[in-house]
């Protein structure tokens, strides 16, 4: 059984589809995998023990994308079952290119052109569940989705570790502030080891961290990782701070102990799926969720009313259970 899968581009939307991989491959425990992606999302999933192939999707580079599309499909060749967890129609042609006879994607008018099943997920519901609606149509027999899995061996410690997540490479609407960033650090840097994540368009903002830290000793991780390493050292941690983002997403897969801190998305949505010691803080604001980018009232109280010591105190609660 050869199993064509189109990851989601963003880090934390790829780790969010994996109880639905991991459930395909239940069913299929002969299944060989071809993951098609961005290049984070490709890292972070291929690791997984069925997968066969792997690819980088570049066919927006160069050229025109529809003839770099259908190239890029009869490269992969048909398999027995295809299915996309994006939802675009250089996606869905793909698919339909690659001449796999089965195929599935989120319900769209070129889905229902060109995928044999095109999934309507149920509403409202967590994104790992719609991912899962949309893999059902697959097989007949009932998916069963359990956690996050990433293949890849956490990060061993010397000491307890609290990392720091003040990044979100969505916008700016998603970020909390670096000073309480740094207070919470602060408040815990006798109990643990600081770790500072970030990715390479967020290095300025973890040495606005580091620099309110002074005289307390920590590691400044922001765009030193690869997705490999990024991923190892998040599932190491005691504790992690984190906005909405992927590495969010990463630590629950490992089952970190996380404070999440959410402002302008959907936090039922796209919160830590299945992590017992998770805790989310947010405020209840008339504008929320606007699932924008950048705050479009320019006031961004979703974010700036939270304080540091709410976050604190999550924490601390998480560290008792």
């Amino acid at each position: 059984m050869k199993i064509l899968i189109l990851l989601p581009n963003w880090l934390g939307d790829a780790v969010m589809a994996t109880p639905a991989i991991e459930a395909l491959c239940t069913v299929y425990p002969n299944a060989e995998l071809t993951l098609v992606g961005s290049f984070v999302s490709v890292e972070a999933l291929n690791h997984h023990p069925q997968c066969r192939r792997h690819y980088v999707d570049e066919t927006k580079k160069g050229g025109n994308r529809f003839v770099n599309t259908y190239r890029f499909a009869k490269e992969l060749g048909a398999h027995d079952l295809a299915i996309t967890f994006r939802n675009q129609l250089h996606s869905s042609l793909l698919l339909f290119w690659s001449g796999t006879p089965i195929t599935a994607g989120r319900h769209s008018w070129h889905a229902s052109f060109l995928l044999k099943h095109a999934i309507k997920p149920i509403h409202p519901s967590h994104l790992v569940e719609q991912y899962r609606d949309i893999a059902q149509s697959l097989t007949p027999t009932p998916l069963v989705i359990d956690n996050l899995k990433l293949h890849l061996p956490p990060h061993r410690y010397d000491r307890p570790t609290l990392g720091i997540n003040p990044g979100a490479t969505y916008g700016s609407a998603k970020r909390w502030y670096p000073e309480k960033f740094a207070e919470v650090a602060r408040f815990f840097a006798d109990r643990y080891d600081i770790v500072i994540f970030g990715g390479p368009n967020e290095v300025e903002m973890a040495n606005d961290i580091q620099s309110r830290l002074e005289g307390i000793a920590l590691s400044n991780m922001a765009g030193k990782t690869s997705v490999r390493e990024l991923c190892s050292m998040l599932g190491g941690l005691d504790l992690f701070i984190t906005n909405d983002s992927g590495p969010m997403h990463v630590a629950a897969a490992y089952q970190v102990p996380t404070v999440a801190i959410f402002g302008p998305t959907r936090h039922l949505e796209t919160s830590q799926w299945h992590n017992e010691k998770s805790v989310i803080v947010r405020h209840d604001m008339e504008c929320a969720p606007c699932m924008k980018r950048e705050c479009p009232l320019k006031h961004h109280e979703c974010m700036k009313s939270i304080r540091a010591d709410e976050v604190i105190e999550a924490a601390e609660k998480i560290c008792l259970k």
